[in-house]
C-alpha cells in the first residue's frame, strides 16, 4: 500500500472515531438542558447552559498547555485519554448529581483542548498542500454524521413525550456512553505515516535508543516548553489575529446550533406533543447540512477557481438567511423559557418545516467556515500544526463559553444580532488572512515560529 493511501485511511479512521465520540457528545449537549428541566430530583440544581459555559471556559484556558501535552504523550494516546473523559461526562447523566455534573464539566474542558489539538496535528501530518482541503472535507463530513444517528434515536424515542422519564434518560445515556467508548478505541487503529516527522511524535520510544532518566526528563521538558513558546509566538502574528475573528464567530454559532436552537424548538408549546422529539429531528437536519457541506467543500478544495474565500462567503450568506428566518419563526423568549415552555408567537405562526429548514442552513453554513479554517491552518501552519490548532480551539472555545453564559439571559433577537455582527467581520478578516497566506505561499514559504 502506498504512503498516500495509508494517510487517507488514517484520515478516514480519524473521522470515524470522532463520529462515534461526537454522536454521543453532541447528542448529549443537544438534549442536556431539556433533560435537566425534566428531572424530578429537587437536589439537582445544575443547568445545561452553565455546564457548557464551564466546559468551553476551561477548554479555552487549557489550549495554552494542550500542545505541550500532545508533545509529551503523542497524538494517539492524547486522543484516547481525552475520549475516556468524554465518556465519563456522558455517563454522569445516567444518575446526575450537581457536584459530578460540574466537576466533569471541568475535566472534559481540559480533555477537549488536548483532543482537538491532537486531531489537528494528526490531520496535518497525514496531509500535504495538495490533499489538506480534501482531507479536511472528509474528516468534517464523517465527524458531522454524528449529528444524524444520536438525534435520530432521540426523535424516535421521545416522540410524543412532554417530560423525559428516568427510564428514558438512563436508556439513552447508557447507549451514548458505549458509543463514545467505541470511538476512543478506534484511535488505536491509526498508523504512523512513513513520512511522519512532526515534532510531537519525536517522543516515541525506540528500543534501540539508550537514554537515561535525567536526559529523557530534560528532553520532555524541553519539548513542552518549546510547544508552549511556539503557541505564544504564533498567536500574535497578523494572519492568526485576523483568523481569530473568524474562529470567534464559529464559537458563537457552535453555541447556538448545538445548545440554544434545540432548546428553543423544544420549548415552543405551539408545536404540541412533538416539541421534544423535534429537538432530535433538528439535530439530524443540522447534521445533514454539515455532511453535505463537508463533502462538497472537500471536493471544491481541489478547484482553485472556487477557493476558501468563496466558501466562507457562501457560509455567511447561508447563516444570514438562517438567522432571518429564525427571527421570524421562533419566539424571542424561547431560549430562556421555563420548564413549562412558551406560548409566545414571533412574527409568523411557528412552523416545524421552517424550523427544520433553518437547522439545515445552520449546519451547512457551519461547515463552510470550519472546513476552510481547518484547511488554511493545515496548509499555512504545517510546521506548527499543534500550536495553530490549539489557538483555533482556544479562541473558538472562549467565544463559545461567553455565548453559553449569556444564553441564560439574552432574548433570541439579541443572540442573533451578536452573531450577525461577528459573522460579517469574521468573514472580512478571513479574506485578508487568506490573501496574506496566499502571498507567502506564492513566494515559496509558510509560517514557522522556529
Amino acid at each position: 500500500m502506498s504512503p498516500e493511501k495509508k494517510k487517507l485511511i488514517n484520515i478516514v479512521i480519524l473521522g470515524f472515531a470522532f463520529m462515534f465520540m461526537f454522536t454521543a457528545f453532541q447528542t448529549c449537549g443537544n438534549v442536556a438542558q431539556t433533560v435537566i428541566s425534566s428531572l424530578n430530583n429537587t437536589d439537582f440544581h445544575g443547568t445545561g447552559y452553565t455546564s457548557l459555559a464551564i466546559i468551553y471556559g476551561v477548554f479555552s484556558a487549557s489550549n495554552l498547555i494542550a500542545p505541550s501535552v500532545v508533545a509529551l504523550i503523542g497524538c494517539q494516546f492524547s486522543m484516547f485519554i481525552s475520549g475516556l473523559f468524554y465518556s465519563a461526562y456522558i455517563a454522569m447523566f445516567i444518575q446526575p448529581y450537581t457536584w459530578s455534573f460540574y466537576t466533569l464539566s471541568v475535566f472534559i474542558g481540559i480533555a477537549a483542548a488536548v483532543l482537538w489539538t491532537a486531531q489537528g496535528t494528526c490531520l496535518t501530518v497525514n496531509s500535504t498542500e495538495e490533499t489538506i482541503g480534501r482531507n479536511s472535507g472528509i474528516f468534517w463530513a464523517l465527524l458531522q454524521f454524528s449529528m444524524l444517528f444520536g438525534n435520530l434515536y432521540i426523535y424516535v424515542a421521545w416522540k410524543g413525550e412532554v417530560n423525559i422519564s428516568e427510564r428514558d434518560r438512563r436508556s439513552v445515556f447508557i447507549a451514548l456512553t458505549v458509543i463514545s467508548l467505541v470511538g476512543s478505541v478506534l484511535f488505536f487503529l491509526i498508523r504512523k505515516p512513513e513520512s511522519f516527522d512532526i515534532q510531537d511524535e519525536d517522543r516515541t520510544s525506540d528500543s534501540s535508543q539508550i537514554m537515561d532518566g535525567n536526559t529523557a526528563a530534560q528532553s520532555n521538558i524541553s519539548k513542552a516548553v518549546g510547544a508552549f513558546t511556539r503557541s505564544l509566538k504564533l498567536s500574535v502574528t497578523k494572519e492568526m489575529l485576523l483568523l481569530s475573528v473568524s474562529m470567534a464567530y464559529t464559537g458563537l454559532e457552535l453555541t447556538f446550533y448545538s445548545g440554544v436552537y434545540g432548546t428553543c424548538i423544544g420549548s415552543i408549546n405551539n408545536f404540541g406533543s412533538d416539541a421534544k422529539s423535534l429537538i432530535g429531528l433538528s439535530g439530524i437536519f443540522i447534521g445533514i447540512g454539515e455532511v453535505i457541506g463537508g463533502s462538497i467543500f472537500g471536493l471544491l478544495g481541489k478547484n482553485s477557481r472556487f477557493g476558501r474565500n468563496q466558501v466562507v462567503f457562501l457560509g455567511l450568506v447561508v447563516h444570514l438567511l438562517a438567522f432571518y428566518l429564525i427571527f421570524l419563526n421562533i419566539p424571542n423568549d424561547a431560549p430562556i423559557a421555563s420548564r413549562d415552555g412558551t406560548f409566545s408567537r414571533a412574527f409568523i405562526d411557528p412552523s416545524k418545516v421552517l424550523a427544520l429548514f433553518c437547522s439545515f442552513l445552520l449546519g451547512l453554513g457551519d461547515s463552510c467556515f470550519n472546513t476552510q479554517l481547518l484547511s488554511i491552518l493545515g496548509s499555512f501552519y504545517a510546521e506548527d500544526s499543534a500550536p495553530a490548532f490549539a489557538i483555533f480551539k482556544f479562541v473558538q472555545s472562549i467565544s463559545a463559553a461567553v455565548a453559553f453564559f449569556y444564553s441564560n439571559y439574552l432574548l433570541l433577537q439579541w443572540q442573533l444580532f451578536i452573531m450577525v455582527i461577528l459573522g460579517f467581520f469574521g468573514t472580512i478578516a478571513f479574506f485578508f488572512a487568506e490573501w496574506a497566506a496566499a502571498d507567502l505561499v506564492s513566494q515559496g514559504s509558510r509560517y514557522s515560529s522556529i
